[in-house]
């Protein structure tokens, strides 16, 4: 038979199914295969908040969006070119977001009575039956059974064999895409190798899948997408968490101290600490405690000992660690406390993505209690701006927040790691002697960033006084005298403010510097922004973007980059907490764009936006 291949450009996939179908292991598969080709992407994982949600119903759907391209990609996608739909909820949930004439690959066991029932079909509708779907290329097949034929001489129950479904799919989609299978076989043998019959049943109905795209006359065409134009270089794929764990090794490697993570599990968070805890051979210590309170102090005692001491939490973790890092404030000692963001507020929305939490990491403790505040803009970004939160703490005997959110933390992308000689020094200086001018040691005694000494407990003649209560200026001894609480509240504070005199300034990541709008932004808002404003400017349009890092301090520059354009929009997945402190502090009318649907910003809604405050 013969077949003929068609070159795509961009391809944008969404796996979707019960949280028990494997759509987030099937979606990972599929995009390390891409990455190992050279192809640009970006991920967008979606999953309900329950360990194993009610099956068959809309509730319960667990998602995975791939985008690939032979151009670089910064979003994945505002709508699909195919949809894998393993039953009839995924199919109710998604279908809003297939591009007209896209493809629907349908497991046509998963839209039987009770399928259809519980996702809210009325009775006697199958949209696979009916006309519905015309305006769509619907590929049927009966994934489940063609899985049992393929394990029919394994001895498996069915419930095992079923759970091998997803290998069906994502072989065929591998053969539909002209890919080779190697990386995801060798995944097997590695995954299931002390489990040989599982190991067997899943490579032989990941080859049946690729089988029946090869032998199913159906199907005349495949498709290929070429390797992207990317700067030369070693490339990875990466996920937000990895990177950032990544990035906190590196950090701990340059300093020359041992990394420390106390922590409690949260969604979506605990990836961090659970590939932290796989390389003790860097030195990293891991603890995973009974709560948010004891995971932080814990951080803080390993940061008095000397250590990099790292918390890692979200939202409702940042609420219970906040006396804590009001302790660290008034210790001045470095710590890392990131906050993967998530819905709100209380527990909320525990896998769905927000900005929520920027006005609690300016304010959310008591007393004045300020500290620095860093976010990564990309799942590959979160190595280098995590590797920043940390040299601007231990540089500042200070600690510092570092914001990522769900989406960033769960999605991939292709990264050039750098190598160690790449990455910059982080200066650690330990207190292990006296000045000339010094009769003896005082903790508080400041340098030119307000910085105090670090003394380890334990070395001699450097013993001095730890905990909560207000301290006197230089000595560190306990004090309730009105002016010194003054004064030591306005010393933390421009501590903080000095810190903008060490970090870069603002730059623009595209367009004039001067115009008619600038759309500034921070966090995962990054890629709409992006590629939004790229188009716009193609298209002729007044428009430049900056995206912040450092929030607080803000850059120096920044005051000057905003006034030098006639308008001002501000993106935020939250209900409008940039935009606040923007205003407050630069007397900028900005306007804003607030999405909180626990999705992120497409860049068709930012493409509208900023064409609607033009015209304005």
């Amino acid at each position: 038979m013969t077949r003929k291949e068609e070159v795509l450009q961009d391809v944008v996939i969404k796996f979707a199914g019960d949280s028990g179908d494997g759509m987030q292991l099937t979606g990972s598969q599929f995009t390390n295969n891409t990455a190992l080709l050279g192809i640009d992407l970006a991920t967008f994982p979606d999953f309900p908040a329950e360990i194993r949600a009610p099956q068959g119903t809309l509730p319960g759907v667990s998602g995975y969006q791939l985008r690939f391209s032979s151009d670089r990609v910064f979003t994945p996608g505002d709508e699909c070119d195919v949809l894998v739909a393993m039953n009839a909820a995924a199919l109710k949930s998604n279908l809003g977001s297939l591009k007209k004439g896209g493809k629907i690959i349908a497991n046509t066991d998963g839209f039987d009575q009770k399928n259809l029932r519980l996702a809210n079909y009325p009775d006697g509708v199958n949209p696979l039956l009916d006309d519905s779907l015309s305006n769509y290329e619907v590929i049927k097949m009966d994934v489940t059974k063609m899985t049992r034929e393929a394990l029919k001489d394994i001895t498996m129950g069915v419930k095992e064999k079923d759970r091998a479904k997803n290998m069906f799919v994502l072989g065929f989609l591998y053969w539909m895409y002209n890919r080779n299978m190697d990386n995801t076989t060798t995944f097997i043998r590695e995954k299931f190798g002390k489990k040989p019959e599982i190991m067997e049943s899943n490579i032989k109905v990941l080859q049946a899948g690729f089988n029946y795209g090869d032998t199913t006359e159906t199907f005349t065409t495949r498709f290929k997408v070429e390797k992207a134009k990317m700067e030369p270089g070693a490339y990875r794929s990466i996920m937000g968490n990895q990177a950032l764990a990544y990035g906190l090794i590196a950090a701990s490697q340059k300093s020359g101290l041992s990394l420390f993570l106390g922590s409690y599990p949260i969604t979506p968070a605990s990836d961090v600490l659970h590939e932290l805890s796989r390389h003790k051979a860097f030195g990293v210590r891991t603890f995973q405690a009974e709560d948010e309170i004891a995971a932080i102090t814990t951080a803080i005692g390993a940061s008095y000992g000397g250590s990099l001491g790292v918390t890692t939490t979200s939202g409702p973790g940042m609420a219970l660690k906040a006396e804590a890092m009001g302790l660290a404030v008034m210790l001045e000692i470095p710590l890392v406390i990131c906050n993967i963001q998530r819905g709100g507020p209380s527990t909320g929305l525990p896998t769905k993505t927000e900005q929520s939490d920027l006005l609690q990491a300016y304010y959310g403790r008591n007393g004045e209690c300020p500290m620095p505040v860093v976010a990564a803009s990309t799942p590959s970004d979160c190595f280098d701006a995590v590797f920043e939160a940390v040299r601007i703490s231990v540089e500042h005997m200070t600690p510092v927040i570092f914001l990522s959110d769900g989406y960033i933390a769960n999605g991939a992308e292709p990264w050039k790691f750098p190598k160690s000689s790449d990455l910059p020094a982080i200066k650690v200086e330990f207190k292990k002697e006296l000045a000339a001018d010094e009769e003896k040691f005082q903790p508080y005694v400041r340098d030119e960033k307000l910085s105090r000494p670090w003394a380890i407990p334990g070395t001699a003649g450097f013993e001095h006084r730890i905990g909560g209560l207000e301290k006197q200026n230089i000595t560190g001894n306990i004090s309730y005298d009105p002016a010194n609480h003054q004064e030591m509240v306005r010393i933390r504070q421009e501590k903080v403010d000095r810190v903008a005199d060490y970090i870069p300034l603002q730059q623009l990541d595209s367009g004039p510097e001067t115009g008619d709008i600038l759309v500034l932004g921070w966090g995962s808002t990054y890629g709409a922004i992006k590629s939004a404003v790229s188009e716009l400017q193609k298209e002729g349009v007044s428009v430049s973007h900056a995206h912040l890092r450092y929030l607080r301090p803000f850059p120096r520059n920044l005051g000057d980059v905003l006034r030098n354009f006639k308008k001002v929009l501000v993106p935020e997945i939250n209900n409008g907490q940039l935009i606040k402190i923007i205003r407050d502090q630069f007397l900028v009318d900005a306007k804003g764009y607030n999405k909180i649907m626990g999705v992120p910003i497409t860049k068709g809604e930012m493409k509208e936006q900023i064409s609607t405050l033009l015209q304005k």
